[in-house]
């Protein structure tokens, strides 16, 4: 999708939990380890892109984790949507930032439906453990965000 802004996106990352281990899919440009996700469409709510995104990039049917459940303020007049783990402002380059709204989800499945439209140098379903591995270079911010995933939706 084209950038809506050309100073800041905003985009919804998803940390997907099955089994007691996160999937991370190892970014195509970057070459580092991040979570699924991408943009937030116009017209599109953080947490509907965030389901959006896992559905597209890895074939994952997945249930965001909320901490509470506020649905019965839910009316003509608004709709709650769900509360992101984190929120973060990073640079992508000199001249452009995205905000990223960071969700814990669940999934009852760990197969994996790549897509083919969206490049993926790889995924994998990490352990606490592989999180720390050295060989894998997984970057502090992603395995904090990672281990506290797991901390919350494992079983």
């Amino acid at each position: 999708m084209p950038h809506i802004h050309d100073a800041v996106d905003f985009c919804s990352e998803v940390f997907v939990v099955n089994g007691g281990k996160v999937l991370l899919r190892k970014h195509d440009k970057l070459g580092i380890w991040l979570s699924v996700g991408g943009h937030i469409e116009l017209g599109e709510d953080p947490d509907e892109a965030a389901v959006r995104e896992v559905k597209e990039e890895v074939g994952l049917d997945v249930k965001l984790y909320s901490d509470h459940d506020y649905s019965f303020l839910n009316d003509e007049h608004q709709t709650l949507l769900t509360n992101p783990q984190f929120v973060s402002r990073h640079r992508i380059n000199d001249t452009h930032e995205h905000v990223a709204f960071i969700f814990f989800a669940t999934s009852d499945s760990a197969n994996l439906e790549l897509s083919e439209t969206e490049v993926t140098d790889d995924c994998k379903w990490f352990t606490s453990e592989e999180l720390d591995d050295p060989k894998y270079g997984v970057r502090d911010d992603v395995k904090c965000y990672a281990k506290e995933a797991l901390k919350k939706l494992s079983p």
